[in-house]
Order: structure tokens, then sequence, then C-alpha cells
């Protein structure tokens, strides 16, 4: 299974729309975001490319009330999980949070495959031996928005657990 990771949209829903539908053509079959969406309705565009949407609030939450409600309407792809999240897709335990410091001592713990975030715009790709000496991969998109670096995320394939960085151009 094919993913896309993105962070720190802040409302650039132009830029964040480029991403998913770039990996969608790459053949993404889901997409994490790691936080600081602010507005929910920058994720409404998102709705056309019918992918499943896991999403996290970082610490530009805008308005949670709204994201939730997103997340229950008919035929949403949105999962909105609040603060951090927990998930599996084919296989791969996935821990999403939107704090680097959060995210290197969760993937130390050795439970988890991939540990996502970001908040600092700075992309990123590491392996980390946890205490189990179990390899996690750790993955931070940098911001989608291009607010201060490029506009960045990552695509990977979850069979292969290769990962990479695709720069955006500016919109």
């Amino acid at each position: 299974m094919k993913i896309c990771i993105v962070s720190d949209s802040h409302d650039n829903r132009n830029m964040l729309a480029m991403a998913v539908e770039q990996a969608k053509q790459w053949g993404a079959e889901a997409v994490i975001h790691c936080g600081d969406v602010v507005a929910p309705t920058a994720l409404r565009p998102l709705q056309q490319f019918g992918l499943p949407v896991h999403v996290i609030h970082g610490n530009n939450t805008g308005d949670t009330y709204a994201m939730f409600m997103l997340a229950q309407e008919p035929e949403s792809v949105i999962h909105y999980h609040g603060q951090d999240a927990g998930i599996q897709l084919d296989g791969k335990r996935i821990f999403i949070v939107h704090y680097p410091h959060y995210a290197e001592a969760m993937a130390v713990t050795g439970d988890w495959d991939i540990v996502c975030f970001g908040h600092d715009h700075r992309p990123r790709i590491d392996t980390v031996t946890g205490i189990t000496e179990q390899q996690t991969l750790l993955l931070n998109p940098g911001t989608v928005a291009g607010v201060g670096p490029k506009a960045s995320y990552i695509v990977g394939d979850l069979a292969t657990m290769e990962f990479e960085i695709v720069e955006l151009p500016k919109s």
C-alpha cells in the first residue's frame, strides 16, 4: 500500500490538494496529516480524491468541533483522531503526532513501525533503533503549505518501507 504523508497545511488548501492529487497519481491509497490544518474547511478539497485521510490537530487546533463534525458527514473521507493516533495500515503500526520530541520518544519504544510528525516544518526521514532493538521509521513531511521552508510532503510504500520527500512548486 502506498501512502501520502503531509503536515502543517495551515489553511493552504491549494497546496494540500496539489500534494494529495500528485500522490494519488503516484498510487497513494491513504493520506496521513500530522497536524496544523487550522480550519477544518481546508480539508474539504480532499474529498474529491476519495482517499481516507487520517488527521490530528497539532498545536494550531482551529475548530476541533468543526473537525469532528466534518469527519461525521456521510461519505466523508476524513478520520479525525484528535491530539495523536495509533493506526494500522497494510499491517504496519503507525503513530501520528505533531511534535518532534513526542515522535522521537514514541519511536524509541519499539511499539511502532512508523512514527509520523510535523511542527518544525523540516522534512526528515530517519531510522531509530528502539529499546527493544526494533527499527522504527521517523517521518516528518515538512510543511505542505511552504511556510518558511519549501513546500513538501512524503510518499512511501508500506510493502517495501521505502519513503521519499517530494517538494512542491510554489503556488
